[in-house]
């Protein structure tokens, strides 16, 4: 897992780019990242599975602001983002990982 971020100096927005790794989803066919930027939409933003088994996704995110987020694998697997900024407890007994867009 990885989240990569771009500070874009045209607008104020942080571009993240978020990668799980074949190993990680092992044969999973779908992988969504779900959190406050989609108003937690299993749907909204599917990641792209590269030709390598990866999954990859870019997001402009509002500069500034803290997002709660989970990636969900083949709609059924909650996982969290080893590389997050910060991880919040939630209601389900979890945690969700946060990242700060700056």
């Amino acid at each position: 897992m990885s989240i990569k971020k771009q500070i874009l100096k045209t607008k104020p927005v942080c571009k993240a780019t978020f990668t799980l790794t074949a190993e990680e989803v092992g044969d999973a066919e779908t992988v969504h990242i779900v959190g406050d930027f989609n108003d937690w939409d299993e749907t909204a933003d599917p990641l792209k599975k590269l030709k390598n088994g990866s999954f990859k996704i870019s997001l402009n995110l509002e500069q500034g602001k803290k997002y709660q987020f989970k990636y969900l694998i083949d709609g059924k697997e909650w996982i969290n983002e080893s590389e997050a900024d910060l991880y919040i407890p939630n209601s389900f007994s979890g945690e969700n990982s946060v990242i700060f867009a700056e």
